[in-house]
């Protein structure tokens, strides 16, 4: 397998399913005596199969001898080390290289759909399966300490995506790791402005990613869209120093190399900077005002993800914006109105249809079916409560909710990918050739199958809107 593609196989594939186990409710003594015969550091603790804690070489020596503790006396659950950090078996090695690291910990136990225990794995049986890959990226992110040397990131990031795609790394993994890179650049920008400027905010806050990025579907053509809620009982001082904060992290941001929203979509702009309950009133007004501009913003917000702070506080607006659009076939019909006004490019017979004069030759990709599919799906999941954000993740939903059928979720799903693969593609080769990578794709550059294929995810653009129209009738009214 191709170095660059390891870390991108899940975890079940490479964990080790033969775990020495022992109860809660086991004597000290006798779990001690299983780690010696065994050989081993450390015994996952579980609970009528599902693991509840790790009891490791270190509990023993500082929660038992070091504190003058007669082992004899204690039962495995009163020293084990809990909660226990898990990780499911689809989850990429990638990522749980990176939690590995954020966590200070060696080893992470691997858990089932169920949440059954399945496996443990360590950093040293990830760092067996490579010598040359993304890992080092995330150490460097992590271990950061300037806003120069997350620009000098940012640019490696780029320069990743350029090698993995030729590496053949499915373009679903691909996308989901951009995002994974640039929100720990992100996060990591956070932290290093509140331990050196801003240690006296308080934690009742939160940093919200917007749009695509909320998604957790950007490219390697994205403006920052993002937001700060944070709570009602801040004092006046404090709520200056959000104010103060919003400022130095989009100042940040922008130094790190993430052009800004040409919208104003930034946590510094006052009108995406607010507190809990003024957020709910603002969300009204949008609610309420169903015009294109108010269209835009309820779209964005309803791809929330806090990336930073109190998660609680994302919660409570997510589940404001659900609970205002949970069938309301009124302004979701605006919803669909606005996205059905991106008609599919394709003419007599299937032919594509690119654009002229300046970009002539050219196709816009987003404009042309990534928006229709992303906005579509979206919209389906704001009506029936679905709290997921990202693409795939709502579609799925929306089969369990019989919105979908398999085949339907199936073939959008293609659709989609195949589309993001296109753009990605072209601003791959915009960087290769030191050009400013955006949406459009020049059709002269394709061969006849390629062609074929975007003809055909077009076709599944097409068919996607179909089925918008017949769902909310309204929107071809509004």
């Amino acid at each position: 397998m191709n170095e660059l593609n390891t870390l991108f196989q899940p975890v079940g594939e490479y964990c080790r399913r033969e775990v020495i186990t022992c109860s809660a409710d086991d004597p000290l003594v006798e779990a001690a005596a299983i780690m010696r015969t065994h050989g081993i550091s450390g015994l996952v603790v579980c609970r009528a199969g599902v693991p509840a804690g790790m009891l490791t070489d270190r509990d023993l020596r500082n929660k038992a001898v070091a504190e003058g503790r007669n082992p004899r006396t204690l039962t495995v659950g009163d020293i084990m080390s809990s909660p226990l950090i898990t990780v499911g078996e689809d989850t990429f090695l990638f990522e749980a290289l990176h939690r590995l690291s954020r966590s200070g910990i060696h080893r992470l136990v691997v858990v089932d759909a169920a949440g059954r225990l399945a496996g443990i794995i360590t950093d040293s049986d990830i760092l067996r399966l490579q010598n040359s890959t993304p890992q080092h990226l995330i150490l460097d992110i992590e271990e950061a300490d300037d806003v120069e040397t997350l620009k000098t990131l940012f640019e490696q990031v780029q320069k990743l995506v350029v090698q993995l795609l030729g590496a053949g790394v499915a373009v679903q993994d691909l996308v989901r790791n951009i995002a994974h890179l640039n929100d720990r650049i992100l996060v990591r920008l956070v932290d290093l402005l509140l331990v050196e400027e801003f240690s006296d905010l308080s934690g009742r806050f939160a940093f919200l990613v917007l749009g695509s990025e909320g998604r957790g579907e950007q490219t390697l053509s994205t403006d920052q869209d993002n937001a700060l809620v944070y709570a009602d009982d801040l004092t006046l001082q404090e709520r200056q120093r959000m104010v103060e904060f919003s400022q130095a992290l989009i100042s940040g941001i922008l130094a790190v190399g993430i052009p800004s929203c040409p919208g104003g979509i930034m946590a510094n702009n006052p009108l995406w900077r607010h507190s809990l309950s003024e957020w709910r009133v603002v969300l009204d007004e949008w609610f309420g005002t169903p015009v294109a501009d108010n269209l835009l913003r309820i779209g964005m917000v309803a791809d929330m993800r806090a990336l930073q702070g109190d998660l609680q506080l994302e919660k409570a607006l997510k589940e404001h914006i659900l609970g205002r659009l949970a069938g309301d076939e009124i302004f979701l019909g605006h919803m669909t109105a606005k996205m059905l006004r991106f008609r599919v490019p394709l003419g007599w017979f299937g032919r594509i249809k690119t654009e002229k004069g300046e970009h002539r030759g050219k196709l816009d990709l987003k404009k042309a079916g990534i928006f229709t599919i992303t906005e579509g799906v979206k919209i389906l999941a704001l009506s029936e409560g679905v709290s997921e954000t990202g693409t795939a993740e709502r579609i799925e939903r929306l089969v369990r909710h019989k919105v979908l059928s398999r085949r339907e979720a199936d073939d959008l799903e293609a659709t989609f990918h195949a589309l993001v693969y296109f753009r990605l593609r072209t601003q791959v080769e915009a960087i290769r050739e030191k050009r400013l990578p955006d949406n459009r794709i020049a059709l002269d550059l394709l061969n006849r199958m390629e062609k074929g294929r975007l003809q055909v995810a077009l076709e599944g653009v097409r068919s996607f809107q179909g089925v918008m129209e017949r769902r909310y009738p309204l929107g071809q009214m509004v």
